[in-house]
């Protein structure tokens, strides 16, 4: 398993609506009268990656249309599989198809998924693992919903946009869990900047500061567990399976700068470090992070990110131009200046249509390939990680042309495996 080997679709479609938070197939528009490419209008969906964020998808992904159907599942571990199924099953009864002969656990699960009759595969594994089964998929013909980041190193990022290319030539669908691109506020603020409400963009600022997540994952390591396995249940905690929490996590907040500027970075130089989580179980992880990016045009953008309990947590994207302000959080938009605005949730649930909108396209043949778009957004964390890790200032280019940088272990296999030194600015080295 050691070989490793995407462009933009801002839909606007607010197609699913949540009442308190609860989705039901009720409130879901269905699209099986359209004209599905491959002649049925079943699409057949497996999942590789069957835990917490394994669920989720697949249960947006089912809510997401009426003629769907999850088929084959399959995880490193056999209990994340069953426990999977069992409550997908209890949440969308019917729409579960899932036999134990396709039930599927071990290293090479990814491929029975992707060897079964599936239309469309969910990506949900830890990121290490997103760019050699994104190649998989789109190698066997199947379109992809994967989860974000897509990379955890330049290695990785070289092979997504690869593959996202490969995935056009096949006319295959790729869509990534960045749902703040489809969150209609913040849609159309980002509209109203692109069309230049703020006049010249100047520059931004983008936090995200919260809590250390220290009750994550298992506690105390059993007996019977190899180093592998600790650090794949401990996943989070160690880069070289989730890239840190700058590229596992704080990606979403990056990738809206990147789309509100209309630009990935040129450079970066950051710093950061671990101050609370210095127990060997966090891994070799930070738990802050501050990088200046800049943009074309000598754009700078100021990004903060921390995982510290007892800290204060401002979380918000940021762009300031010539004209005004964009304040671009979560919950509502908040223009600033000339052209001032507020556009507030409209309760459309971007989960939902992240899905939909990627069950249209493939019903109708359309065009939809956002692989380009997050592999570069995963790069814009990465170097930012990068450069604080190594303390050394870095260009875009070399990052994504030149960088060695490749975090795959010497095998996947159960078994011995040292857990990577905390980097040291300084004294860590760049590749």
């Amino acid at each position: 398993m050691n070989d490793r080997n995407g462009t933009m679709n801002l839909s606007r479609r607010g197609l699913m609506k949540t009442a308190a938070g609860v989705v039901t197939l009720a409130t879901v528009p269905a699209l099986s009268s359209r004209a599905y490419a491959a002649g049925s209008d079943k699409i057949r969906v497996g999942v590789v990656g069957c835990g917490g964020r394994g669920t989720h998808d697949s249960s947006r992904c089912l809510a997401a249309d009426d003629n769907v159907e999850l088929v084959a599942m399959g995880d490193i571990f056999p209990e994340q599989v069953e426990r999977c199924r069992k409550t997908l099953a209890q949440r969308l009864p019917g729409k579960v198809k899932v036999s134990d002969e396709m039930c599927f656990s071990g290293w090479d699960a990814y491929k029975q998924v992707l060897a079964a009759d599936i239309d469309m595969v969910i990506l949900t594994t830890p990121p290490q693992f997103r760019p050699l089964m994104l190649k998989a998929a789109i190698e066997a013909g199947k379109h992809v919903f994967m989860e974000k980041p897509v990379a955890v190193d330049p290695v990785g990022v070289r092979s997504v946009i690869a593959s996202s290319e490969l995935a056009d030539q096949k006319g295959l669908t790729i869509v990534a869990g960045t749902q703040m691109r489809r969150i209609s506020h913040l849609v159309e603020a980002v509209k109203r900047v692109r069309d230049g409400v703020l006049g010249e963009i100047l520059g931004g600022q983008c936090f995200r500061l919260g809590g250390g997540m220290t009750g994550w994952g298992p506690q105390q390591r059993k007996a019977e567990w190899s180093d592998m396995e600790w650090q794949l249940r401990r996943w989070l905690f160690m880069t070289w399976l989730s890239g840190d929490f700058i590229v596992e996590m704080h990606v979403h907040n990056l990738d809206v700068m990147n789309w509100a500027i209309g630009s990935h970075p040129v450079q970066c130089v950051g710093m950061g470090g671990r101050q609370q989580r210095t127990d060997p179980k966090f891994g070799d992880v930070y738990d802050h992070f501050a990088v200046e990016y800049e943009y074309p045009n000598g754009v700078r953008v100021s990004y903060k990110g921390a995982q510290q309990d007892g800290i204060s947590n401002p979380h918000y994207q940021r762009v300031v131009g010539t004209k005004g302000s964009a304040q671009l959080d979560f919950g509502r938009a908040v223009i600033k200046g000339a052209n001032a605005a507020e556009i507030g949730w409209n309760e459309y649930d971007p989960c939902l249509t992240q899905h939909a909108d990627q069950m249209a396209a493939i019903r109708q043949g359309k065009r939809l390939n956002e692989g380009k778009q997050i592999a570069e957004s995963s790069l814009t964390a990465i170097m930012g990680r990068m450069s604080a890790y190594t303390g050394r200032a870095l260009k875009w280019s070399w990052a994504l042309k030149a960088s060695k940088l490749d975090l795959t272990p010497p095998a996947y296999e159960f078994g011995d495996l040292p857990m990577p030194p905390v980097a040291i600015p300084g004294q860590t080295r760049l590749i």
